[in-house]
């Protein structure tokens, strides 16, 4: 009995959706890249719930015939490609022909859509591949596709779906991928009846104002333009200046109208930065390539973000030395000197005329090298000349943490916790075994982080009001970011309210941290739940817990008392870990009885 056989159009449908539609932001995706390959002007996007229960996506493109309407959601049925070569001259966003099956398959589908030369339109009902009904309607030119109920013939996946605040993330990140590189189109996307995003045809800039600039206008007042033409390819774009690099930054390539990620040329990118920035702080920055469709390869992976090109060195190379020339230009990095107009120029007689001379030599008939007071020739000894003496073994002790320098190895009972001073970022305090030298800034973080992440377990942190409410600016996902965590905000001590589309009042904030630093410690905090994602909760809880207690923490420079110093080594003391932050950097140094005596050269 023969045992291989075809699986229905419908189970190959589900299979092929598993990839191509993962969430409601993959089915965004797929929907309005098909209107822009319609030649759309105007697109507006309409979700309810975060795209569970309606996703619908409305523009004025071409429309389709009647027949068109029904083969576009059969399996491999594209307008895109004929021929397999046709894959090597790509200008299209899509050219699967998978999208509209795939979903399809695992929703129930609405599609209206109408040819300017046709008098009628067509009204089509799919559910899970089935066409339950298709008759002529009457609606404007183009296509409204709507997306109802998505995965409800599939509960395991839908299951897996994460809160509708994730996934409305989620949505708005795929749509920023697209309009960003879309800017003669006009976007709008609508969420439970609310205007979340209204984006107006302009330019580049100005798209990316509109999305990312929180109603200040100045966010692409921190950016730099980027432009270079070569035969292999065209780059343009706008990178960030040094100054206004940090953690919560924007960074996106687009090739040829499409959005992808590329591990490599951010290396790029982030290689002509080097030397300019912080640690830890990222520029943000948006760069388009414009490249023969015949040097790269965009059939790998259905998402179709992870592009291969044909010469990625000769492109990293190229992309290296137009953000290093930019950063030059504008006096960013230091000068490269490729502006030379208002220069003067020397004369090629004068550089001739000196070439001529003959070379001589200079001597000296009073020079004792051998007399010490020759001061013309007197050369000052440099400072820590010492230390070029000083045996190899005790630089290595110096320099290298030895394994013996760990506290826990050591028996810290110290006769009497009274801590000296030294500088400004050290405690000192004898102890039976040697020396122990406390980074105070770093222990004053351990002694918070474990205040800060009792107020986030028992829900109970201590709240101090403002007189003045501050106001915070937020992007459209970022609101839904803070909603999701705004409980958790309220367990330390934050009094968060919303005030506008894209903007939240502060009238209260954790008792230990001044305005500033709460405001400051708001936005690490948002930005550490971006970067960690909202499913890995206890993670970034244990972030926000680390942020505050590093902008609250004693910092350099302040003086304290000595029973303020007397209390913070009490307390670290106290902690069952007070070795390292709970970053990993070390709090305590030891200097041992026996190197302290092998510096004075006692016992040898």
């Amino acid at each position: 009995m023969d045992i291989i056989h075809l699986l229905p159009d419908s189970v190959a449908n589900q299979i092929a959706a598993g990839e191509v539609i993962q969430r409601p932001a993959s089915c965004l995706k797929e929907l309005v890249e098909n209107s822009l390959d319609a030649g759309a002007s105007r697109i507006q996007v309409i979700v309810r719930d975060a795209g569970r229960t309606l996703l619908q996506v409305i523009d004025d493109g071409s429309g389709m015939s009647e027949t068109d309407v029904r083969m576009a959601f059969e399996r491999h049925a594209t307008s895109k490609i004929n021929t397999a070569q046709d894959l090597f001259a790509l200008r299209t966003m899509g050219f699967r022909g998978e999208a509209l099956a795939s979903i399809c398959a695992v929703a129930q589908v609405e599609v209206q859509s109408r040819r300017e030369e046709d008098e009628m339109g067509t009204l089509l009902h799919i559910s899970a591949s089935k066409v339950e009904s298709q008759e002529p309607c009457q609606c404007p030119v183009g296509t409204s596709i709507k997306v109802k109920n998505l995965f409800y013939n599939v509960p395991v996946r839908r299951k897996f779906l994460k809160t509708d605040q994730t996934e409305l993330r989620n949505l708005l990140t795929e749509f920023y991928h697209i309009v960003l590189v879309y800017p003669k189109v006009q976007f709008t996307f609508v969420h439970n009846d609310e205007i979340v995003l209204e984006l107006p045809v302009g330019t580049e800039k100005q798209r990316i104002e509109a999305v990312f600039g929180k109603g200040s206008k100045t966010f692409t007042g921190q950016f730099v333009d980027i432009r270079t033409e070569t035969e292999i390819i065209s780059i343009h774009g706008f990178i960030g200046k040094p100054e206004a690099a940090g953690k919560n930054t924007q960074q996106y390539f687009f090739v040829n109208g499409r959005y992808m990620r590329h591990p490599y040329f951010h290396k790029a990118v982030m290689t002509a930065y080097s030397g300019m920035l912080a640690a830890d702080d990222n520029p943000s920055y948006f760069i388009y390539f414009d490249i023969a469709p015949e040097f790269i390869d965009v059939n790998i992976h259905p998402t179709k973000t992870e592009i291969k090109f044909q010469d990625e060195q000769m492109i990293f190379q190229i992309l290296l030395a137009t953000v290093r020339e930019s950063l030059g230009k504008f006096n960013i990095a230091p000068p490269l000197d490729f502006n030379r107009d208002g220069e003067k120029e020397m004369p090629i007689e004068a550089l001739m005329e000196s070439a001529n001379h003959s070379p001589h030599v200079v001597i000296d008939p009073n020079y004792n090298p051998f007399r010490s007071t020759a001061t013309n020739y007197h050369t000052p000894s440099p400072k820590g000349w010492e230390q070029l003496y000083t045996p190899t073994s005790e630089i290595k002790r110096s320099l290298v943490p030895q394994e013996d320098e760990n506290p826990a190895l050591f028996d810290l009972s110290v006769s009497d916790l009274r801590p000296y001073s030294y500088g400004d970022k050290y405690l000192l305090l004898p102890s039976n075994q040697g020396l122990l030298f406390i980074h105070r800034h770093r222990a004053h973080v351990c002694l918070l982080f474990t205040q800060f992440m009792a107020q986030i377990t028992t829900e109970r942190g201590a709240s101090q009001q403002l007189l003045f409410p501050e106001v915070i600016d937020v992007s459209p996902d970022d609101v839904v970011l803070v909603e999701s965590i705004k409980d958790d905000l309220q367990a330390l001590g934050f009094d968060i309210e919303q005030f506008s589309k894209n903007s939240y009042t502060i009238s209260g904030i954790p008792a230990m941290l001044d305005t500033q630093a709460a405001i400051t410690a708001l936005n690490n905090i948002i930005h550490t739940v971006r970067e960690t994602g909202l499913s890995a909760k206890e993670r970034w809880k244990n972030q926000i817990a680390l942020s505050l207690a590093k902008d609250a923490a004693v910092q350099s420079g302040k003086k304290i008392s000595d029973d303020e110093a007397q209390e913070l080594v009490r307390a670290l003391f106290d902690l069952p870990q007070y070795i390292f932050t709970p970053d990993g950097k070390k709090v305590i140094s030891i200097l041992s009885d026996e190197e302290l005596q092998s510096r004075f050269g006692i016992g040898r």
